[in-house]
């Protein structure tokens, strides 16, 4: 059966490029999933810099009031479209490839999944990630490690979080996933599958590789700001920079991790380890 598809992809691709046409929809496509999430991310960090002007949901702080359903679900909200607006423009790629292969099985009378579908499946599995990082976080702003504005309180945190994210980027794990993330052709080769459901689960799988390299980078978030839309934007160049882009990825993976470890360092240094005997987390 995988080599039936192999075959069969294989000979879609064979049939040409796609139309002008073709590329104008789904880059316009792509282009206008991820803007809506830009447009309300920088909304989002409008209003909680002017709170005064409009009526803005803030986590609960420490015990001043239970969270509810409400507040998780504005949390994973918040996730979930902070992980459309930055990781949709680094699928460009991928989602150009399964288009072109499915546009070459139209051609030739074979069955095929929209576009969409598949765009859709990666999506579903940043959804999925929002879910745990909404769940750690939410300890985070009870314990008072994470003020109102969703910014670190602790040295320990921040420095902690970020010597983990710049040793990540040295794993196996992490070259691993990224291999994946950079072979579009590769990865739609030897994972293919068939029909609509197929082209979802097609696409929840490449979401998990796309966590897998990237979940140490989005936990930045927690160290420098969830919601500073400076450092959003940067970590959005870098994973599109370190996903598609021209310079070894292995380089900005040496680099980037040498400077994380040694911020989260000087961070840590920063802490009062001889003022306390246990491990805790303090402001």
């Amino acid at each position: 059966m995988l080599n039936q598809n192999n075959s069969s992809t294989a000979t879609a691709i064979q049939t040409g490029p796609l139309s002008l046409r073709d590329k104008v929809i789904i880059y316009g496509g792509v282009f206008l999933v991820s803007l809506v999430g830009w447009v309300y991310m920088f909304y989002m960090g409008w209003a909680m810099e002017n709170m005064d002007l409009v009526d803005m949901w803030m986590p609960p702080m420490g015990r001043t009031r239970a969270w509810d359903v409400y507040d998780f679900w504005m949390l994973f909200v918040m996730w979930a479209v902070m992980m459309v607006a930055m990781m949709t423009p680094s699928v460009v790629p991928m989602v150009m490839m399964f288009a072109t292969i499915n546009k070459g099985k139209q051609k030739k009378g074979l069955s095929y999944a929209p576009t969409f579908i598949f765009l859709s499946g990666y999506l579903v599995a940043w959804a999925l990630f929002s879910i745990v990082a909404s769940a750690i976080q939410y300890p985070l702003h009870v314990s008072g490690l994470l003020n109102p504005m969703m910014n670190s309180r602790s040295y320990l945190l921040s420095g902690g979080i970020l010597v983990l994210a710049g040793l990540y980027q040295w794993t196996p794990l992490k070259d691993a996933c990224l291999t994946e993330c950079r072979s579009p052709l590769s990865f739609l080769m030897t994972s293919w599958k068939e029909g609509h459901w197929g082209a979802l689960r097609l696409g929840v799988h490449h979401g998990l590789y796309c966590i897998g390299c990237c979940w140490a980078l989005m936990a930045v978030l927690f160290a420098v700001g969830v919601m500073n839309m400076l450092w959003v934007l940067l970590i959005t160049i870098f994973v599109v920079l370190e996903k598609i882009g021209p310079v070894s990825s292995r380089y900005l993976r040496a680099v980037t991790g040498l400077i994380m470890v040694v911020w989260g360092g000087f961070w840590l240094s920063l802490y009062p380890w001889k003022q306390y005997d246990t491990w805790i987390f303090l402001v």
